[in-house]
């Protein structure tokens, strides 16, 4: 049997903009956090303003990560009324915090890595290295 899957186009710059975004989201949004507690609809604001707009998730995208993160202890939300309406605020947790700090050394390794990336076989094997070596 033949796989019908359509392979990505890695020539796109589209595709590649995407996985970093998806990649970046949950980073960006423990980073919003940190600044203070806010609804989903802000974080998506911050998130986008703090990331130079390199990502820049829909609030459909926000609300599943923030529950995921509550629920894995990483945030609380607190349900408020604003105007007569109900809003769940987030607020970042001491481990949402670590989290975040785990995760920036981890892109701040990858960053690195990127910029030694370049044609020669020894920066290349570098960077291989480097980036098995993460975590």
């Amino acid at each position: 049997m033949s796989d019908k899957r359509k392979s990505q186009d890695l020539l796109n710059p589209l595709y590649w903009n995407s996985v970093i975004k998806m990649s970046l989201s949950k980073f960006f949004i423990l980073c919003a956090l940190r600044s203070k507690s806010m609804h989903g609809y802000d974080v998506a604001k911050v998130v986008e303003s703090q990331s130079g707009g390199c990502c820049s998730p829909t609030e459909g995208a926000v609300y599943p990560i923030l529950r995921e993160f509550e629920e894995g202890g990483y945030a609380t939300c607190k349900s408020e009324t604003v105007s007569g309406r109900g809003r769940k605020v987030y607020t970042i947790t001491d481990r949402g915090l670590e989290a975040f700090q785990i995760g920036l050394s981890a892109w701040l390794k990858i960053a690195k890595c990127l910029g030694k990336c370049d044609t020669s076989e020894k920066i290349q094997d570098k960077c291989k290295n480097d980036l098995c070596n993460i975590g």
